[in-house]
């Protein structure tokens, strides 16, 4: 059945023992929460009073705001597909499936924390398109969020400014590239890298904050304000 409601995205109660582990892993000790909540401390915060939605903010504290909403959407996604898994699911989606839900889980949560007082709220999402039941519903909607998150990850690199985000954002789209291709594969074997993503030089596809959002928009029922977003 397809979902009517509009949930709110859920904070996943995950054992402490693997929020250690994923934290650990993603971070590989080269960008350490505490740096990244001080820098935030000296931007601006996440209300700018209008009523064009909520304001991720501005420079770099707004493109990992950006990279926040994405991580949201995606993590809301995937616990739900795993939560009710669709007919007929083989017993290696299954694992694929639970190991991607803990890796957007994990990235969720690295920028709840690091963000602190600059996050944005939990959103609310809009599933209502997706056939939850339907395997071809499920990993075509996944591949349409795997491929989003590379090309936006790739799209905002240029317009990060301090070094140790541009780590960050180097080392979470490596992780949702492997996402893609392994989607990719288990809807076409071989077809991780085609040319609907890499073009003639080799390269992934990028896409600008303001392209991104008007696609995710499909999915979201809350409002992001990206005004404050660098362009160049």
């Amino acid at each position: 059945m397809k979902s009517t409601h509009h949930p709110v995205i859920p904070r996943d109660h995950l054992s402490e023992n693997m929020q250690r582990r994923n934290f650990l892993k993603f971070i590989g000790g080269t960008v350490s929460v505490m740096a990244v909540a001080a820098a935030c401390k000296k931007d601006d915060n996440n209300s700018n009073g209008n009523d064009k939605g909520i304001y991720l903010g501005s420079d770099d504290i707004g493109i990992l705001n950006y990279a926040y909403a994405l991580e949201q959407l995606e993590a809301a996604f995937y616990t739900q597909v795993v939560g009710a898994l669709y007919n007929g699911v083989s017993a290696t989606e299954q694992a694929y499936l639970t190991d991607i839900r803990d890796h957007e889980i994990a990235h969720r949560e690295f920028f709840k924390t690091a963000l602190g007082a600059k996050a944005i709220p939990g959103l609310e999402v809009d599933f209502s398109s997706i056939d939850f039941a339907s395997r071809d519903s499920v990993l075509g909607t996944a591949k349409a969020f795997e491929d989003l998150g590379v090309s936006a990850y790739n799209g905002a690199g240029h317009l990060i400014k301090d070094g140790n985000y541009l780590l960050l954002a180097g080392k979470i789209v490596s992780v949702e590239a492997r996402h893609a291709a392994t989607i990719r594969d288990l809807i076409s074997n071989g077809s991780f890298a085609d040319n609907t993503v890499i073009d003639a030089n080799g390269l992934d596809k990028s896409r600008m904050p303001g392209e991104v959002l008007t696609i995710a928009s499909t999915y979201l029922k809350s409002k992001l304000d990206a005004s404050g977003l660098p362009t160049s």
